[in-house]
């Protein structure tokens, strides 16, 4: 696919969500949602797009990461504290996290049976439920 059918695309993809399509929103757009599903950390993302020549802060780049999850874009992958991913797929599953090197991998939701919930406290619903299953070789 060209570039300007891309962009084209992206822009669409922020306006639909109500975002107005910024020089640093279409850059980390079009590096996040290029047709394939991807685990990003800020920092990664920070680095991807000073290599694509477009100049972003980190800081923005930790912006439009938690707008675009706001959004439903992307979902945030908490897995410790200052340690968390983006994922691009936004569909119902889990993830296996490989502790030797950081990375994740999905799992389906099938794959993953929840006995049991509790239930919230009062006033409050369950919203999802997000399954880390942490891996480390034998």
């Amino acid at each position: 696919m060209n570039n300007e059918k891309r962009y084209a695309q992206v822009i669409e993809k922020l306006r639909a969500v109500g975002l107005r399509p910024t020089r640093q929103r279409i850059a980390l757009a079009g590096l996040l949602f290029d047709g394939t599903d991807k685990h990003v950390c800020a920092e990664d993302l920070h680095r991807d797009v000073i290599n694509a020549a477009s100049p972003v802060s980190l800081a923005t780049v930790y912006n439009t990461l938690h707008q675009f999850t706001e959004v439903g874009l992307l979902r945030e992958i908490v897995i410790s504290a200052g340690r968390s991913y983006f994922d691009t797929n936004v569909s119902d599953h889990h993830h296996f996290y490989f502790e030797k090197d950081g990375g994740l991998e999905d799992i389906n939701a099938d794959e993953v049976v929840v006995a049991q919930l509790p239930i919230p406290p009062k006033g409050q619903k369950i919203s999802r439920v997000d399954v880390v299953v942490r891996v480390c070789e034998d």
